[in-house]
């Protein structure tokens, strides 16, 4: 299984936030505190007001251009092989669901489109993956651009230890933005994230003083701020309650309206709320892809079948 690339302690951008040292103090905690329990008070209404209606096969554009388009790929980590000839288009502005059983290969799929996995030493990339008619696996491929296009939100919130307006401001000030424009994007990154009339008045607090669900939008919205084109989640809600993993797909509904999104989900019920098309992986093999309700209603394969059934998973 493939190691998070957060752990690995190569990225430039983790790099940073992890040789800041802070302090939370006791306002600090209070205001952690106050979050959790903002979050996580019961909501009023019944169980459909409350989730409301996402409808994402209402969505559904099986003429949308391709943003990615995967061809036989395979990926080792030195002799072992851990993904088989994947191929699969990736639709813009629509939102692909990828699931399968814990260690099928899926995050690791997901981490070759912007080559996170390049991170992990002996690990080794065969095959195409097209955007705007560059293979981004090809060795000249400028992995910084990639980052900045393709977007990557991880399973566990990782805020900087830093300010709210720091988190959303750092990639911009890398970039070396102007303040002026830091400033308009940094609000319209959090307003995108669903976050800003929650922070609004505390931009300058620490980001560790946020709620998990707050922290994980807070990431979202530093991802977002950079202007990608793809955008990738790897389990975005596994670590949330249930009102913070709502939020995050409300969050995902409105955002695929802007962006191509690709999310790893475990939970299937997750995967056919939000996602317009569903990739069922197996033993490191992409078994079907499909509109999501094709492949849950009409599965071709008798291995998807037996998954989305509960005969195994």
């Amino acid at each position: 299984m493939a190691m998070e690339p957060s752990r690995l302690n190569q990225n430039p951008v983790q790099q940073q936030g992890q040789a800041i040292q802070t302090v939370v103090g006791v306002s600090a905690q209070n205001a952690v505190n106050e979050a959790k329990v903002q979050e996580q008070r019961p909501l009023e209404g019944s169980p459909s007001d409350i989730m409301g209606h996402f409808d994402a096969h209402k969505l559904l554009d099986t003429n949308a251009d391709v943003s990615i388009d995967v061809q036989h790929l395979n990926f080792f980590y030195g002799a072992k092989q851990a993904l088989y000839d994947v191929a699969i288009p990736l639709r813009e502005r629509q939102v692909t669901a990828l699931i399968g059983p814990s260690g099928c290969g899926k995050s690791t799929f997901l981490r070759t489109l912007n080559r996170m996995n390049d991170l992990i030493p002996g690990s080794r990339t065969e095959g195409t993956a097209l955007m705007d008619g560059t293979n981004i696996y090809d060795k000249n491929q400028d992995v910084v651009l990639l980052r900045q296009r393709v977007g990557m939100v991880f399973q566990r919130p990782n805020p900087f230890p830093k300010s709210i307006f720091d988190n959303i401001a750092y990639g911009l000030r890398i970039q070396g933005k102007p303040n002026s424009y830091i400033k308009e994007t940094v609000e319209q990154s959090l307003r995108d994230a669903a976050l800003w009339d929650e922070v609004k008045d505390r931009l300058n607090a620490s980001a560790l003083s946020l709620s998990g669900g707050q922290q994980q939008r807070l990431c979202i919205a530093r991802a977002l701020a950079v202007k990608p084109d793809v955008l990738l989640m790897d389990e975005p809600a596994s670590a949330l309650d249930p009102i913070a993993t709502l939020k995050i797909e409300e969050l995902i509904t409105e955002l695929v309206k802007d962006y191509t999104i690709v999310i790893v989900t475990h939970n299937m019920q997750q995967a056919s709320r939000v996602s317009q098309y569903t990739g069922f992986f197996l033993s490191g093999k992409l078994i079907e892809v499909s509109p999501t309700v094709d492949l849950f209603e009409r599965p071709k394969k008798k291995e998807t079948e037996d998954y989305i059934s509960g005969r195994f998973g």
